[in-house]
């Protein structure tokens, strides 16, 4: 006996009603994004690897799926470093290609590699899957699509204005309400490695950090000792695991906090920038809100931090998040070009729009009329009504085969098919359909142009 097929885990398939709820989600978003004037591209679903390895540090280098080379893959590696197990040696040789594991990085790649082709500052979105070897839980697949927006060629704050504003206008769209848009910067971050003397220790500090919502103050503690920061050093900053107040409290708190820093005062600065923007024109659904701990762990951040934290009455990971990288083309040779964005994460809006029932019933596109089947002649009456509807609009189809009149109505409740359209011999007579209102039972006798009328309503 075969055995039964199966897919890998954290990947899924999609119904034809999940297809229907995604594509409203993504439109939704590309709606925005080209009201916001960001322009669509798309890039291949798998990268050279050293165009990605090195770009998202220890921990997302460990996530990204490598390709084995076709052929004979051991063919270039030396006998040694099988020998020894050199993995690190191994490895880029065996898998010349990786599967993208975000869009910006693919992005900053194609930006270098058309930069004479490009209208600087350049506004791009772009809608793809990607790919990360994390463990499947609620919420994170290892396939999954991002929706992102950038922005490069401008320092200027005004994009994170206009970045918050996006997911604002897509939030609303969406009456999702409750959504948190959380910011930071990562020069505050800096600033606080640099007053307890721990600069060289910026990234394992940053990690640990950001995951104080996750694991708690005194797992984070632990976690920043055994990387080498000294308990003398975590006393120093302690206070901000505990930050109290609204924005311009926090931000107050923290001028005393980051006094010696340079760097520290001028991400305060330019967090104030974008708060006073924000209270002069008010977001409509979300709220954004100061998180000092915030840290996105990646390292390719320079300034503005985001993540978008959903609904609290939804147990929900981000669904959304990005930042300011000031120089993330440099790592393609191409310096000075600074850059901003976002991402929406399409997988876990769909889990909480359909967890607090926000999808719209037209989410679910469906057929809109199905004509019963009575025979050849019947069938092809039905056709030629049928094509006109399309024509309007209308979403229409003919049963396919001449089957019992109770098979074919089973099949339009089953597919939950709103209207059906019974069009025998007596109706070819009088040159009339028969309209049925599948959830209320009601029929009409009805003209062609009476039941375009019907169905466009």
């Amino acid at each position: 006996m075969a055995q039964k097929p199966s897919i890998p885990k954290g990947t899924r398939d999609f119904s034809a009603q999940e297809v229907n709820k995604r594509h409203y989600i993504i439109n939704t978003i590309k709606n925005q994004f080209t009201k916001f004037g960001f322009q669509p591209i798309e890039t291949p679903s798998f990268e050279n690897y050293d165009t990605l390895m090195g770009k998202y540090g220890e921990e997302g280098d460990r996530l990204i799926f490598k390709i084995l080379n076709s052929g004979d893959f051991l063919k270039k590696v030396n006998p040694n470093d099988i020998k020894s197990e050199n993995t690190l040696a191994i490895t880029p040789k065996i898998a010349e290609k990786a599967l993208r594991y975000d869009l910006t990085v693919p992005f900053a790649r194609y930006v270098v590699q058309h930069q004479n082709e490009l209208d600087f500052p350049f506004k791009r979105y772009q809608i793809q899957p990607v790919w990360r070897a994390d463990r499947p839980q609620k919420g994170r697949f290892r396939e999954f699509f991002q929706c992102d927006a950038d922005v490069v060629g401008s320092q200027s704050l005004w994009q994170e204005v206009e970045f918050v504003q996006l997911y604002d206008a897509v939030f609303t769209q969406l009456k999702l309400e409750g959504v948190q848009i959380k910011i930071n910067n990562r020069k505050i971050l800096s600033g606080f490695a640099e007053i307890i003397g721990q600069s060289d220790k910026l990234i394992d500090f940053t990690v640990a950090l950001d995951k104080l919502d996750k694991i708690g103050e005194e797992a984070v503690i632990e976690e920043m000792k055994a990387k080498g920061i000294t308990a003398q050093a975590i006393d120093t900053i302690q206070p901000i695991f505990n930050l109290k107040g609204d924005f311009s409290e926090q931000i107050a708190s923290l001028r005393g906090i980051l006094a010696a820093s340079k760097s520290g005062l001028e991400g305060l600065q330019e967090l104030e920038f974008i708060q006073q923007a924000i209270e002069a024109m008010p977001l409509k659904t979300a709220r954004l809100t100061l998180d000092v701990t915030l840290a996105r762990g990646l390292n390719y951040y320079t300034g503005a931090i985001f993540e978008i934290a959903a609904p609290p009455q939804v147990k929900m990971g981000s669904i959304g998040g990005g930042g300011r990288y000031d120089d993330l083309t440099g790592i393609f040779g191409l310096k000075n070009m600074s850059g901003v964005g976002i991402s929406f994460g399409l997988d876990r809006i769909y889990l909480v729009l359909e967890e607090l029932k926000l999808f719209p019933k037209t989410a679910d596109a469906q057929t809109q009329v199905i004509f019963i089947n009575f025979g050849h002649q019947e069938a092809l009456y039905a056709m030629q009504a049928i094509r006109l509807l399309r024509d309007k609009g209308v979403a229409a189809e003919l049963y396919p085969d001449e089957a019992k009149m109770k098979k074919q109505m089973n099949y339009a409740n089953k597919r939950a098919i709103p209207f059906v359209v019974l069009a025998g011999s007596k109706e070819m007579q009088k040159e009339q359909f028969t309209l049925k209102n599948m959830m209320t039972g009601e029929q009409n006798d009805v003209n062609l142009q009476e039941l375009k009328k019907m169905l466009q309503a």
